[in-house]
């Protein structure tokens, strides 16, 4: 019947070798005797030219099938490079000629550009409306023909590409994500809802337009897992993948910026109805907060419009747009409001729960397995530690040897460090309590302010006893209140913030007081924390009437507020160290701040017996040198008062003779000769004063 399609078989005229079919349709041509047979120039058969053919027409016996996606493999891999920018450009030529034709599964197509012949073979084929499982069955079907319509799309495969999809499928899998179960599973149900897979898309029906968020912030420190998560969700939904680089989309040309935005936004376009989701990384670039200059405004401002077009448009309505940020603060408020972003996720640093159900992922990535014990007990002290560097860990201790264990991942953890804290100056101690003589009773006292409420919480809630926030340790200069901090941080494997006073001080007006935001803000994301103040009367001077506009009130009132303010400073400890407590401002020193005060007292003869002892480790003595003696000679010197007259008699060794074995008692003579005691009694009796005032 005329306009019916039809099969015919080409085969050469020598020896009937069939060489291919075209699908054609029957039409009646004017002043024409006899059937003809047109061939195109997409039309391929090895070589063989028009007249070396016969054809034999013949009904079609199968379906054709409306295509909605032809997939087309290269015959000759070496010209995958040329189609690198180009391929785009070639497949719409392609489509533009083939559209209304019917292609038979087993033809090869050609096609020529720019004197350069391209062979096409069709791979697989995904038509309209079959199940998955159809298209599964049907894929290896030799004799299936396609019809090419308006809406067909063609994508060429290649292996590499192939093989890095299906490396990315392992790795950006949902079941590799930890931690964050909550949220991905809030997550899925607003992507539900946006793609309709419950039901149908919400902008579909035009009285329902803006009825569903398109739009959604995750936030969350550097390496905390927000582009592994994104990607983990493109991968679930198998849904086409749009990422919006800033780094590309700014150029020196007036409106080209804005243009580049808009192709990116048009592929989302043209794949409907497909799922598509556009990944914004690093939004804050893309629409600051602070638009200075001319092309910042446009872009920002074309963004949110090109956002707000998603709702006004049908095509839009199985499309997401998920924008990445390290501080939501920094992004344009204008993108924050409803119907724009308006779902915003916070990613958090993880807790020792979720830091254990991380390494239990990455550890079944590198296919280990480990016992709970051992992961829990490294997920226990890596506080402040993210995802990313829980992955450096696991490397690290692959990379040294074949079988990851509990012992390897905790040698590993002497060279990865939390990133949070690479941030700020810090400071890494490493002394223990040996390293300190004496101050057994104060040991105590630190341990039950500062350890406990952290490693048995559980205890504290059962008694309903709130732990102190702040810890306020006094006395002579030398006498290791220092070293009592860093102690504390070590023992307790607490992230240890070191801050003096010169540091938060800055010369340009509300830098300052950003110090100290930055500060406690950095000390929540990688609690459990310590910051230790040391010399906090350079910071925490008590305020006078005259100068109330001073840096250092403003920089003291902001102290003020972060350490009882809103923000709530969980598993956050404050030490702070003085030798003039009586300068510090009142309200430091009230309930909910520094709220325990420690005085720390020159050392007494146990003590100072305990110090050399431990400072005489590492120097080589002779037998005639009497510790005793030592003890009672040194009786009101600090701790470093000490330490100074170890080291003053191994340098009077010294001078003797380069040669010397053992330090001789005649040069302790020497050193306890050269170093005094230096602690007033004036100052000893404005301690025992102020500690009685606030006892």
């Amino acid at each position: 019947m005329m306009g019916d399609y039809v099969a015919i078989k080409l085969s050469k005229k020598v020896n009937t070798t069939p060489v291919g079919t075209i699908v054609r349709t029957l039409w009646p041509v004017e002043d024409r005797h006899g059937a003809k047979v047109c061939l195109g120039a997409l039309d391929e058969f090895e070589g063989v030219s028009a007249s070396e053919l016969v054809a034999s027409v013949a009904p079609i016996n199968t379906r054709l099938e409306d295509a909605d996606e032809i997939f087309l493999r290269l015959e000759d891999p070496s010209q995958a490079k040329l189609l690198e920018k180009n391929g785009k450009f070639l497949l719409t030529s392609l489509k533009q000629q083939l559209v209304g034709c019917v292609l038979p599964s087993i033809n090869p197509l050609s096609l020529t550009v720019c004197n350069k012949r391209f062979r096409f073979r069709i791979d697989h084929a995904v038509t309209h409306g079959s199940d998955l499982t159809d298209q599964l069955n049907k894929m290896s079907l030799s004799d299936r023909m396609f019809v090419i319509i308006n809406s067909t799309k063609f994508t060429l495969l290649d292996d590499t590409k192939a093989a890095q999809h299906g490396h990315q499928q392992r790795m950006y899998s949902l079941l590799n994500v930890g931690g964050v179960d909550a949220t991905i599973a809030e997550l899925k149900e607003l992507l539900n809802v946006a793609y309709g897979i419950d039901n149908e898309p919400a902008s579909s029906n035009p009285e329902n337009n803006g009825t569903v968020s398109r739009g959604i912030l995750l936030s969350g420190v550097s390496g905390v897992g927000k582009t592994m998560l994104v990607n983990a969700l493109a991968t679930h939904y198998q849904c086409h993948v749009v990422r919006l680089n800033c780094s590309e989309v700014f150029s020196k040309f007036y409106g080209e910026s804005e243009a580049n935005v808009s192709r990116q936004f048009a592929e989302v376009f043209e794949v409907h109805p497909k799922c598509a989701m556009v990944i914004v990384e690093e939004l804050h670039n893309l629409c600051p907060k602070s638009t200075a200059t001319d092309i910042v405004k446009r872009i920002s401002q074309h963004f949110l419009n090109l956002l707000d077009s998603l709702h006004g448009d049908v095509r839009g309505n199985r499309t997401v747009v998920i924008g990445t940020t390290d501080n939501v603060d920094n992004v344009n408020p204008l993108l924050r409001r409803g119907g724009r972003m308006d779902y915003e996720f916070e990613l958090p640093v993880p807790d020792a729960i979720a830091r254990e159900a991380i390494l239990q992922r990455i550890l079944n990535r590198y296919g280990q397995t480990l016992p709970v014990e051992d992961v829990r007990a490294v997920a226990r002290i890596t506080h402040g530690y993210v995802g990313a560097d829980l992955e450096n860990l696991v490397s690290k201790s692959a990379s040294s040897c074949k079988t990851i264990d509990g012992d390897s991942l905790m040698a590993a953890l002497q060279h990865v460090k939390a990133s949070a804290m690479r941030e700020i100056m810090i400071e890494c101690p490493n002394v223990r309590w040996t390293d300190i003589g004496g101050q057994d009773e104060l040991k105590l006292t630190l341990r039950q302010i500062i350890d406990w409420p952290i490693h048995h919480p559980e205890v504290f809630e059962r008694l309903g006893i709130k732990p102190p926030r702040g810890l306020l340790m006094f006395g002579p200069p030398g006498c290791s209140k220092t070293m009592i901090a860093k102690a504390i941080a070590t023992e307790s494997r607490l992230n240890f913030l070191s801050i003096k006073g010169s540091e938060l001080f800055s010369m340009w007006v509300g830098e300052s007081e950003r110090a100290v935001r930055d500060l406690f803000r950095r000390a929540r994301q990688v609690a459990p924390s310590i910051i230790f103040f040391d010399e906090i009367d350079a910071i925490g001077g008590e305020r006078s009437a005259e100068s109330g506009s001073s840096v250092k009130e403003r920089v003291l009132a902001q102290l003020l507020t972060e350490m009882d303010g809103v923000s709530v400073l969980k598993d956050v400890r404050i030490v702070a160290a003085t030798n003039r407590p009586d300068l510090i401002d009142r309200a430091l020193m009230r309930p909910g701040r520094l709220d325990r005060i420690v005085y720390v007292r020159l050392p007494d003869n146990a003590a100072r017996e305990e110090i050399f002892r431990i400072k005489l480790k590492s120097i080589p003595t002779a037998a005639n040198v009497d510790i005793a003696e030592l003890v009672r000679r040194t009786a009101g010197c600090s701790g470093s008062e000490i330490e100074a007259i170890c080291q003053e008699a191994a340098l009077k060794g010294l001078e003797s003779s380069f040669d010397v074995q053992q330090i001789e008692w005649v040069h302790f003579e020497h050193a306890l000769e050269l170093v005094r005691p230096r602690t007033s009694p004036d100052l000893l009796r404005l301690y025992d004063e102020y500690l009685k005032q606030h006892q």
